[in-house]
């Protein structure tokens, strides 16, 4: 890359990753372009996707923030502080973090190294929600699956309240919680969790790509 190719990717690293963190990944990429002071077609000559873009700027950052929540819960002695502290620490991230709160909640195929970090994350998922329920604290028909609707409720209640009451997603956590301990299941819930088409289609929803 050519001296000055080098210093437009420079330019556009800085000015996705403050435009990222200020409003989430579905900024307009012109608007990149705008704070970059390079132009529309430099961006895509330099990155060719959104979603290049996105891999080099957020994938790093979405790392190390989701792996250290993912590893705080585990080294938890409580299987249930646990996972409510993972829960807790995940909807924090959407309240306060717009550009890894878009990783958490959405689907970026072509950002191959982020594809990466979801599944290492849907495996500490995993592993979080086994350890609650073997230790009988977490009701047993709670899945990875069911994430989508905690995250998701929390989603748009974080968007709606930033100004107005900013921590109010915790206390709507705080609700779902009590409701997921294994003594509240006091019946079979009504149908079976989504399926992995499902849970895509949902989440394409949710981030408003469809």
């Amino acid at each position: 890359m050519r001296a000055d190719a080098q210093r437009n990717a420079e330019k556009l690293r800085a000015a996705a990753a403050e435009l990222f963190q200020e409003r989430g990944l579905h900024v307009p990429l012109k608007e990149i372009a705008r704070r970059a002071g390079v132009s529309h077609g430099t961006l895509y000559n330099l990155f060719g996707t959104r979603e290049a873009l996105i891999d080099e700027v957020v994938t790093d950052l979405a790392a190390e923030r989701l792996e250290e929540i993912a590893e705080r819960a585990l080294s938890r002695e409580d299987a249930w502080e646990g996972f409510a502290y993972y829960i807790e620490g995940l909807c924090r991230i959407q309240a306060v973090d717009p550009a890894v709160a878009d990783v958490v909640g959405g689907h970026y195929p072509g950002a191959e190294r982020l594809m990466a970090v979801c599944g290492r994350t849907l495996d500490a998922a995993k592993r979080i929600i086994e350890r609650a329920q073997d230790a009988g604290a977490l009701r047993p028909d709670f899945t990875t699956e069911d994430l989508v609707f905690v995250l998701g409720s929390n989603s748009v209640l974080a968007r709606a309240t930033p100004r107005t009451a900013p921590d109010a997603w915790r206390r709507n956590i705080a609700f779902l919680l009590d409701g997921l301990r294994t003594e509240a299941a006091r019946q079979p819930l009504p149908v079976g969790p989504l399926t992995p088409d499902q849970v895509y289609e949902v989440m394409e929803n949710l981030t408003g790509r469809r």
